[in-house]
């Protein structure tokens, strides 16, 4: 699963990048899209690893594409912007970083420190190419609905939603705002407009901001995860050995990192949950969307597996955590056989039983 990082000039994507990969800053001025994988923070996986003792431990991961910063103030700016916005349309999310922090040492945005204007202009630029990209589909479709193909029908349904597509984009929405079940979603999927992406905004504030509550002014509907985010701080922690950031958080009065809360944000925003396995060998999370069926998860471990698939054995960490052992487990009845069409839940712990 890929996560775009879009942010107006010295928003601070690059250090949130590095901060949560690990990875080192990206050159000054770069123009090139950034990469990196990104471990998803899980407790459940340090407990289990303590309580199995592995001979690894596997975390579920985020791609995450950190883009150059946006300058909308000139016509050079914004059709650099827009060629960087078309190359992310086969993205799974949309992370918006905006600044709340102060810093004479760095020029901000426009001259201002303003977040809320901010994720305006970056909401009505994304808005503008998928008017764009609607538009030339419209073209495209009104020349083909009259052609007799075996198309025809399905072209004219298409017709009648890109127009009600570009009607929520000229009343400035997002097209999920009208897209109307997974038909009409399947329907333009392949088309990757932009305000169809899920989204989360990250709030760069600066280290005198850790206990203040940033209002955005409803800038997004309350579905949208808002994480605040010492982007410079949360570098500085990543660099220190794991003894050093606890003490580090500790006197800060940190109960828990930014980076972790940015990622799950990210990682919730998708849709995404994890079931676990686990053994002597390995514990490891999977990725897979909510709602996914244990037929279709035993094929995230192994196409064989889903091809022989028999039961799912499987039980919750929080019984597991709960009760203390497997044996506690069975004693309580808390081990069930699920059968293919399960639907597996956040935290369950699986093990797949399979003939082939």
């Amino acid at each position: 699963m890929k996560a775009a990082l879009l942010g107006l000039l010295q928003s601070g994507k690059s250090t949130i990048l590095a901060a949560v990969s690990g990875k080192g800053m990206s050159a000054p001025g770069s123009v090139a899209i950034e990469e990196a994988i990104v471990p998803v923070p899980d407790e459940r996986l340090d407990w289990l690893t303590e309580y199995y003792k592995p001979k690894k431990t596997v975390h579920a991961t985020i791609d995450c594409l950190d883009l150059p910063g946006f300058n909308f103030g000139d016509e050079h700016g914004r059709a650099a912007a827009r060629r960087l916005i078309n190359q992310i349309r086969t993205v799974d999310m949309l992370v918006f970083v905006v600044r709340a922090f102060e810093d004479s040492a760095i020029a901000p945005y426009r001259n201002s420190v303003d977040p809320e204007r901010d994720i305006v202009e970056l909401r009505t630029e994304l808005l503008l190419a998928d008017l764009e990209l609607v538009t030339t589909r419209i073209e495209k479709l009104e020349k083909q609905v009259h052609k007799p193909t075996k198309t025809q029908a399905q072209d004219k349904a298409e017709l009648t939603l890109q127009k009600k597509l570009q009607e929520a984009i000229e009343s400035e929405k997002p097209i999920s705002s009208v897209v109307d079940g997974e038909t009409e979603r399947q329907m333009i999927k392949s088309l990757g407009f932009l305000t169809l992406k899920p989204i989360a905004v990250a709030v760069n504030i600066g280290e005198n901001q850790l206990d203040k509550k940033l209002d955005l002014g409803g800038c997004f509907d309350e579905n949208v995860p808002v994480v605040s985010i010492c982007a410079k701080l949360q570098y500085e922690l990543s660099q220190l050995d794991a003894e050093s950031r606890i003490e580090f958080m500790a006197d800060l009065g940190l109960a828990e990192s930014g980076t972790g809360k940015f990622v799950r944000s990210c990682y919730s925003a998708m849709g995404l949950i994890s079931f676990l396995t686990v053994g002597s060998d390995e514990v490891r999370a999977w990725t897979i969307k909510q709602g996914t069926i244990a037929h279709d998860a035993a094929g995230k471990v192994h196409t064989d597996i889903k091809r022989g698939f028999i039961r799912a054995e499987t039980f919750s960490y929080a019984d597991l955590r709960e009760l203390g052992s497997e044996k506690a487990l069975k004693a309580a009845g808390k081990i069930r056989l699920e059968g293919k069409e399960y639907e597996v839940k956040d935290g369950d712990i699986i093990n797949f039983r399979f003939n082939v």
